[in-house]
């Protein structure tokens, strides 16, 4: 039994020192170092801290070597990205200074330690100048709804940056957000005959916006001020309304039963009342049929609702997607009435003759009670054509 655990114990560590030099080999050297000081920090290893050194040395090689070719290249888009790298030097010099210096089988680790900061803020101000002025230039220059976005994300990170060193930059964010925004109006187009009231116009198009809506989309199901101007339209036109009419369809079922109806005296050839061996009166049971009809009567009625949605750009005003949608609902009601001596009627059907027939629903309701079916129907529709809307 010793033997065995012996052995999965060396099998976990040589996987666990494969997985290690598998990420070395890659190029993955922070997980490295990340698994090994993990280690380091429960138990001092010779491997793990030959494995944490090799990594250390590697990626402050790889991040130093980065830098030194972004500075000499003197691009100011490129201190965004020295800035990160000096980040990440920082980060991990403090990882390994939690278990370094490390003595461990005669061997010591240790690293001199090293200040980024002054480092740091240069490539931080270089890189708020950078992204202040490139969002700046932007947002003066913008054409079309993509370049202001643009302008704010720059700006964006210029102020993460810069700690609020520029005064204007606030505004100029609110500025590039607010003209960045695509408006899209919802409404409803009824083409039926059948009109209809306003609460079912809106009642149509009151769904769940979730999956429509993204950072720079917003979706108004009403003007909200008669001077808004909105870049996109949906049009959910509601073609045709065909509400079926009134429909009774009656079937008669008859049930007949034999049920006791007292008893007669057995005579005998004289006209006697015949006796039997214990000298009692000899009686029969006398039974009657009894019969009853059961009248069924079924109401149905539908309706069917069918459109499309059209997507229409504003500026210009232009027809850019059209998508049919439809759905239908039905009422249905059974009752039924008895006729005739109820004793008849098996249990299922005297439970179904105490259903009564109820009033058909008008067709406005048949509508609303449609409009939960068809709500989906026309979201899909938008939902399938929402790369139009940009």
């Amino acid at each position: 039994m010793q033997k065995v655990i012996t052995l999965i114990m060396a099998a976990l560590l040589l996987s666990g020192c494969g997985s290690t030099t598998k990420k070395l080999q890659q190029g993955n050297y922070d997980a490295v170092i990340d698994k090994t000081v993990k280690k380091l920090i429960k138990r001092a290893d010779l491997d793990n801290a030959l494995e944490m050194d090799r990594a250390f040395k590697l990626a402050n090689e790889r991040d130093i070597d980065r830098i030194k070719y972004l500075a000499m290249e003197n691009n100011p888009d490129n201190y965004d990205e020295i800035f990160s790298r000096y980040n990440m030097l920082k980060e991990r010099q403090r990882k390994v200074r939690t278990v370094t210096p490390l003595n461990v089988d005669g061997k010591t680790f240790s690293y001199e330690y090293v200040d980024y900061d002054a480092e740091m803020i240069a490539a931080k101000r270089k890189a708020a100048d950078f992204f202040y002025n490139n969002g700046k230039g932007l947002l003066e220059n913008a054409l079309q709804k993509q370049d202001y976005r643009d302008a704010y994300y720059q700006l964006m990170k210029a102020s993460e940056y810069s700690g609020g060193q520029y005064a204007d930059i606030d505004a100029m964010i609110y500025d590039a957000r607010l003209k960045g925004i695509s408006r899209v109006i919802v409404e409803v187009n009824n083409h039926s005959p059948l009109q209809l009231p306003p609460q079912v116009e809106e009642d149509l198009i009151s769904f769940d916006t979730r999956g429509l809506s993204n950072d720079w989309v917003e979706y108004h199901f009403k003007h909200v001020d008669k001077d808004a101007s909105y870049d996109y339209a949906i049009l959910v036109k509601v073609m045709s309304i065909m509400v079926s009419p009134d429909q009774v369809k009656d079937t008669d079922q008859i049930f007949n039963k034999k049920v006791a109806d007292g008893f007669e005296y057995v005579l005998d050839a004289n006209g006697n009342v015949m006796k039997d061996t214990a000298g009692n009166d000899v009686k029969l049971q006398k039974f009657k049929e009894i019969t009853c009809t059961l009248v069924a009567s079924d109401q149905f009625k539908s309706v069917e609702i069918r459109g499309e949605v059209e997507i229409l750009s504003m500026q210009p005003e232009m027809l850019m997607q059209k998508e049919p949608f439809g759905a239908n609902n039905q009422f249905e009601h059974s009752s039924a009435r008895a006729i005739g001596d109820v004793g008849a009627l098996t249990e299922e059907a005297l439970t179904m003759s105490q259903q009564e027939k109820i009033p058909f629903p008008s067709d406005v309701e048949m509508v609303m009670m449609c409009t939960e079916t068809v709500k989906p129907a026309i979201r899909n529709a938008i939902y399938a054509n929402r790369q139009y809307i940009r």
